[in-house]
């Protein structure tokens, strides 16, 4: 019975995956990679203990909306809105780049000007899930690079519409010119029209049955809009987890964001996970050990490639070193609508025959290195930023340009003007104690420039906008960055110029403390740890009365 084989290849993937992905944590392996490797060898490429991939690809699909949906839910209107530069700027740049670098490379190779396009298509994405899953679980989709890597990604999830609707003009199909302009038109006012509906109707529905205080209703509601607005604009054209995207960031908006997410969690987790083991499926070792020589310089390619790619995209947005890094070492993978893409082409001759089986074990073998390559980022930054020349060919000196040299006395040095770093600024002014504002969100800034804050545009892991900051005078350092990373870095770099400076340091996590104290801070505040007290405080006083 098809629905028993199907049960026993669940059954065989979740127990090779609690094995695999414990083991390879013991040494260090995040556990995507570890979903990867599973895959590849139960799959039938290796020992073949799972045969049937399609029906797993279909359970991975709805892993992939559900997570797609969850980032929607993370990612309000509002939200997005604020990440406008890094979306059209930063994404712009690096699909128009990568394009065009692919495209040149393949004249080289003696391709057709089509099938250069559509490899540079192909190569062009970034892996939505993998990355978003890997900063996800460092924190860092907040920090600098991490907003630079979700602008980017999330202009490469939509540009996937317009190159699904080129392939049949690049293929030589007949028909109108105007075809692909047209179903594009189409599919842009759908869009629209479905993001304008769940916005409206979402809220409403999730309202009334949140009242009927039935939490299975509500979960059902949930996935009810989830898989509804990706199957509905899945009828245009338009991808299922781009579908999803929008219709998380229609329910963000809503007071039900939580609740749906706390809801989600384990469902995404689970079927997001079998997802990772479907790509490893795809794998053939065979196949990548007879090119060995071709996989491994395509991937090698495809790599370094995108990593200056997204490295200069970065060094034109004037983004210091470090956040350039960081975003080059996240997006340097191919993503798995690459796979899409190559579906559709199917049959078209736009993939020559000599490249397909070594474009998909590199593509795979990108991915499969995507988790190794995010923890391995901050080492990657900083071994760049022992590059002098580099460093200030790219690094920003406006502190440097616009604060006067000894102007800087017994002040506090605030990294950050996000929630904390706001409220810390207003409590110094109360208290008459001067300070200086530095962040690397341009946004922030000139937010903080309209409040007339005294805030520059710099990055505080660089010694030398310390300096020009006066840190050898001030009074204390008060670092608020989501980036327990860079806030490692910023207190040694304080450290070197200031022995005996107070450097006072929130963190989210209570995990990160202990590497922050390591690095030479004075204070380390945990905002978990905080909450917690503050939560027991709360009950143990409502007990007491």
């Amino acid at each position: 019975m098809p629905e028993i084989a199907l049960l026993r290849d669940l059954v065989v993937i979740l127990a090779a995956a609690v094995v695999v992905v414990a083991l390879l944590n013991r040494v260090g392996v995040p556990a995507i990679a570890g979903f990867i490797v599973c895959g590849a060898l139960v799959g039938p490429n290796a020992l073949g203990l799972v045969d049937d991939v399609h029906q797993v690809e279909m359970l991975a699909e709805v892993g992939v909306v559900l997570l797609l949906f969850g980032i929607g839910l993370e990612l309000s209107l509002q939200r997005l809105r604020r990440l406008w530069r890094p979306v059209l700027v930063g994404g712009a740049l690096q699909v128009g780049l990568t394009l065009g670098a692919v495209v040149a490379l393949a004249r080289l190779w003696d391709l057709a000007p089509a099938q250069g396009v559509f490899l540079g298509f192909v190569v062009a994405v970034s892996s939505t899930a993998i990355v978003l899953r890997g900063l996800g679980a460092r924190g860092e989709l907040d920090a600098p690079h991490g907003r630079l890597t979700l602008g980017i990604l999330v202009f490469q999830d939509l540009s996937v519409v317009p190159m699904m609707l080129v392939i049949p003009l690049l293929a030589g199909a007949s028909g109108s010119g105007w075809a692909p302009v047209i179903a594009l038109g189409k599919a842009a006012g759908v869009l629209v029209f479905v993001l304008l509906v769940a916005r409206l109707a979402a809220p409403r529905l999730l309202e009334l049955v949140a009242r009927t205080r039935q939490r299975e209703l509500f979960v059902l509601a949930v996935l009810l809009i989830c898989l509804g607005i990706a199957w509905g604009v899945s009828l245009v054209g338009v991808s299922l987890a781009l579908g999803a995207f929008l219709g998380g960031m229609a329910v963000a908006d809503s007071g039900y964001r939580h609740q749906a997410l706390a809801d989600l969690i384990p469902l995404r987790e689970a079927l997001t996970s079998v997802f990772f083991v479907s790509v490893g499926m795809l794998f053939s070792p065979a196949a990548a050990l007879r090119g060995v020589l071709p996989t491994a310089g395509l991937l090698l390619a495809i790599v370094a490639g995108k990593f200056i790619v997204v490295f200069l995209v970065a060094a034109a947005m004037r983004l210091p070193l470090r956040v350039c890094a960081l975003a080059g070492a996240s997006l340097a993978q191919v993503g798995e609508f690459s796979f899409v893409l190559s579906h559709a082409a199917k049959g078209s001759g736009l993939i020559p025959a000599t490249v397909a089986p070594h474009l998909n074990a590199a593509v795979i073998l990108s991915m499969l290195i995507t988790p190794v390559a995010i923890a391995l980022g901050p080492h990657i930054a900083a071994g760049m930023g022992r590059i002098r020349w580099l460093t200030r060919m790219l690094q920003v000196r406006t502190p440097g340009e616009h604060v006067a040299s000894g102007a800087l006395r017994r002040h506090v040095v605030v990294a950050g003007y996000g929630v904390t770093g706001r409220d810390l600024a207003r409590a110094l002014t109360s208290a008459a104690v001067p300070y200086v504002i530095v962040d690397l969100n341009p946004e922030n800034v000139r937010q903080a420039i309209r409040e007339q804050e005294p805030a520059y545009f710099g990055d505080v892991t660089s010694e030398e906008v310390l300096e020009h900051l006066g840190l050898k005078e001030a009074r204390a350092l008060v670092v608020v960055i989501n980036d327990p990373g860079a806030a490692e870095r910023a207190i040694r770099a304080a450290r070197r110029l200031a022995p005996d400076l107070s450097i006072v340091v929130r963190t989210s996590y209570v995990a990160d403390v202990d590497g922050l104290r390591r690095a030479g801070a004075s204070e380390v505040v945990a905002a978990e740890a905080e909450a917690g007290a503050r939560v027991v405080e709360r009950v143990l006083g409502d007990l007491a009365r």
